[in-house]
């Protein structure tokens, strides 16, 4: 019944979108999303989505200029990077994984455990300018602004995406250029969406038996990934207010008490309740083909993992430094108690989860690199990124 009445409020969804049946502009949602929460202070335009694009893609965003925001979220893996761990332009290896930029306007929360940061405009300082870890390792606003201010074309980006401002060349309007091409990055696209839109033949015999499943009280998945974006971390113009819960799903349990690997311990560092030890976003499911390693410190290498994971109810490490069964985590949210899949019904289940990818997402040419005609020209997995710079380079730090 449950999965019923998710499926309705799905549907539901379809009634408050932007623009439905109507051309879309570059900053409406499509037919079946509900309509973007966007700042009072940052409208969307045309103009400003492509002075972001332009920001988003320039390595004059790092104090070494050897990244930008795409190093680390590129288009044709979901605006995630493939590594286990992010890798900032210094060269310091980050303890989590990169998170994807899908729908990224839609979540209540912009780091996989962190309530305090709710807003792309705020989000884009920590990458810009924040050492813990390093990440583009800009010294300052003002040397940001000056590198921007000896680039005749982006001034005239910046004239055009606010052209009632005498001097629009500043680092408030730098982020918000950049959190207005992200939430642009909407993907809606999928064989899923496909079939949602009546299209019958949109998903496999296969993956209308995983989207059963899928929905089932039995395996619990929609609870933490249902929704039209299959995530609970959820804010759009049509709540009251953002919905943004953190859970533990059992990857660890150290010390039969809940215990979490020290480097990481998710929204605890927060609150310091001991309650959410091991606590993190349930992110989106969309793209997630194409998304991996999987889990906040990209600890899993294959869906197939995932589904071993949530299969037993928690993982078992049985050596090492991290030894434990997670199963038995005090902390464990209650919907990951485990169950049994048949051999068909894995498949079923990849074949569904294999639906959610959106293929003119990932290749959409107005989301890629303004410079390049291929945005999948760029692949971080067949060239590290990072390069040392002994200034700014530190020993490994914990990010937000």
């Amino acid at each position: 019944m449950r999965a019923l009445i998710t499926l309705a409020l799905c549907c539901v969804g379809c009634l408050c979108c932007t623009g439905c049946g109507a051309p879309q502009e570059p900053w409406q949602v499509p037919a079946g999303f509900p309509a973007l929460r966007v700042p009072a202070d940052n409208p969307m335009s045309a103009a400003t989505i492509e002075l972001g694009r332009h920001l988003f893609y320039d390595e004059e965003l790092s104090a070494n200029r050897t990244q930008s925001c795409a190093s680390c979220h590129i288009q044709a893996l979901a605006f995630t990077d493939g590594r286990t761990h992010g890798v900032g332009s210094t060269g310091e290896r980050h303890r989590r994984n990169t998170s994807t930029l899908t729908n990224v306007g839609y979540a209540a929360s912009l780091t996989w455990a962190n309530p305090l940061i709710t807003t792309l405009e705020q989000q884009a300082h920590l990458p810009l300018f924040g050492d813990e870890p390093f990440e583009l390792a800009l010294e300052s606003p003002q040397q940001l602004v000056e590198r921007l201010a000896a680039r005749p074309e982006l001034i005239d980006l910046f004239e055009r995406a606010f052209p009632d401002e005498a001097d629009p060349l500043t680092i408030f309007n730098v982020t918000r250029a950049l959190a207005a091409f992200q939430r642009s990055l909407i993907s809606a696209d999928s064989p899923y969406d496909r079939y949602l839109a009546g299209e019958p033949s949109a998903l496999s015999t296969s993956q209308q038996r995983g989207l059963r499943l899928f929905q089932s009280e039995r395996l619990e998945c929609f609870h933490c990934h249902g929704g039209f974006n299959f995530s609970d971390s959820l804010d759009h113009s049509g709540m009251p207010t953002a919905h943004s819960p953190f859970h533990n799903t059992g990857l660890y349990d150290l010390t039969d008490g809940g215990g979490y690997p020290q480097r990481d311990r998710g929204l605890f560092e927060i609150t310091l309740d001991e309650r959410d030890r091991g606590a993190f976003k349930a992110p989106t499911l969309r793209n997630v083909e194409v998304t991996a390693p999987y889990m906040h410190d990209g600890s899993m290498a294959t869906l197939d993992e995932v589904l071993d994971h949530y299969e037993q109810g928690g993982r078992r490490i049985d050596d090492g430094p991290y030894a434990g069964d997670g199963s038995g985590n005090p902390h464990k949210s209650d919907f990951v108690s485990g169950f049994v899949l048949t051999e068909q019904e894995r498949e079923d289940l990849l074949a569904f989860l294999r639906g959610l990818t959106d293929t003119t997402f990932l290749t959409n040419p107005q989301l890629s690199d303004p410079q390049l005609s291929d945005p999948q020209s760029f692949d971080p997995r067949l060239s590290e990124r990072g390069t040392s710079d002994s200034r700014r380079s530190t020993p490994e730090k914990a990010s937000s």
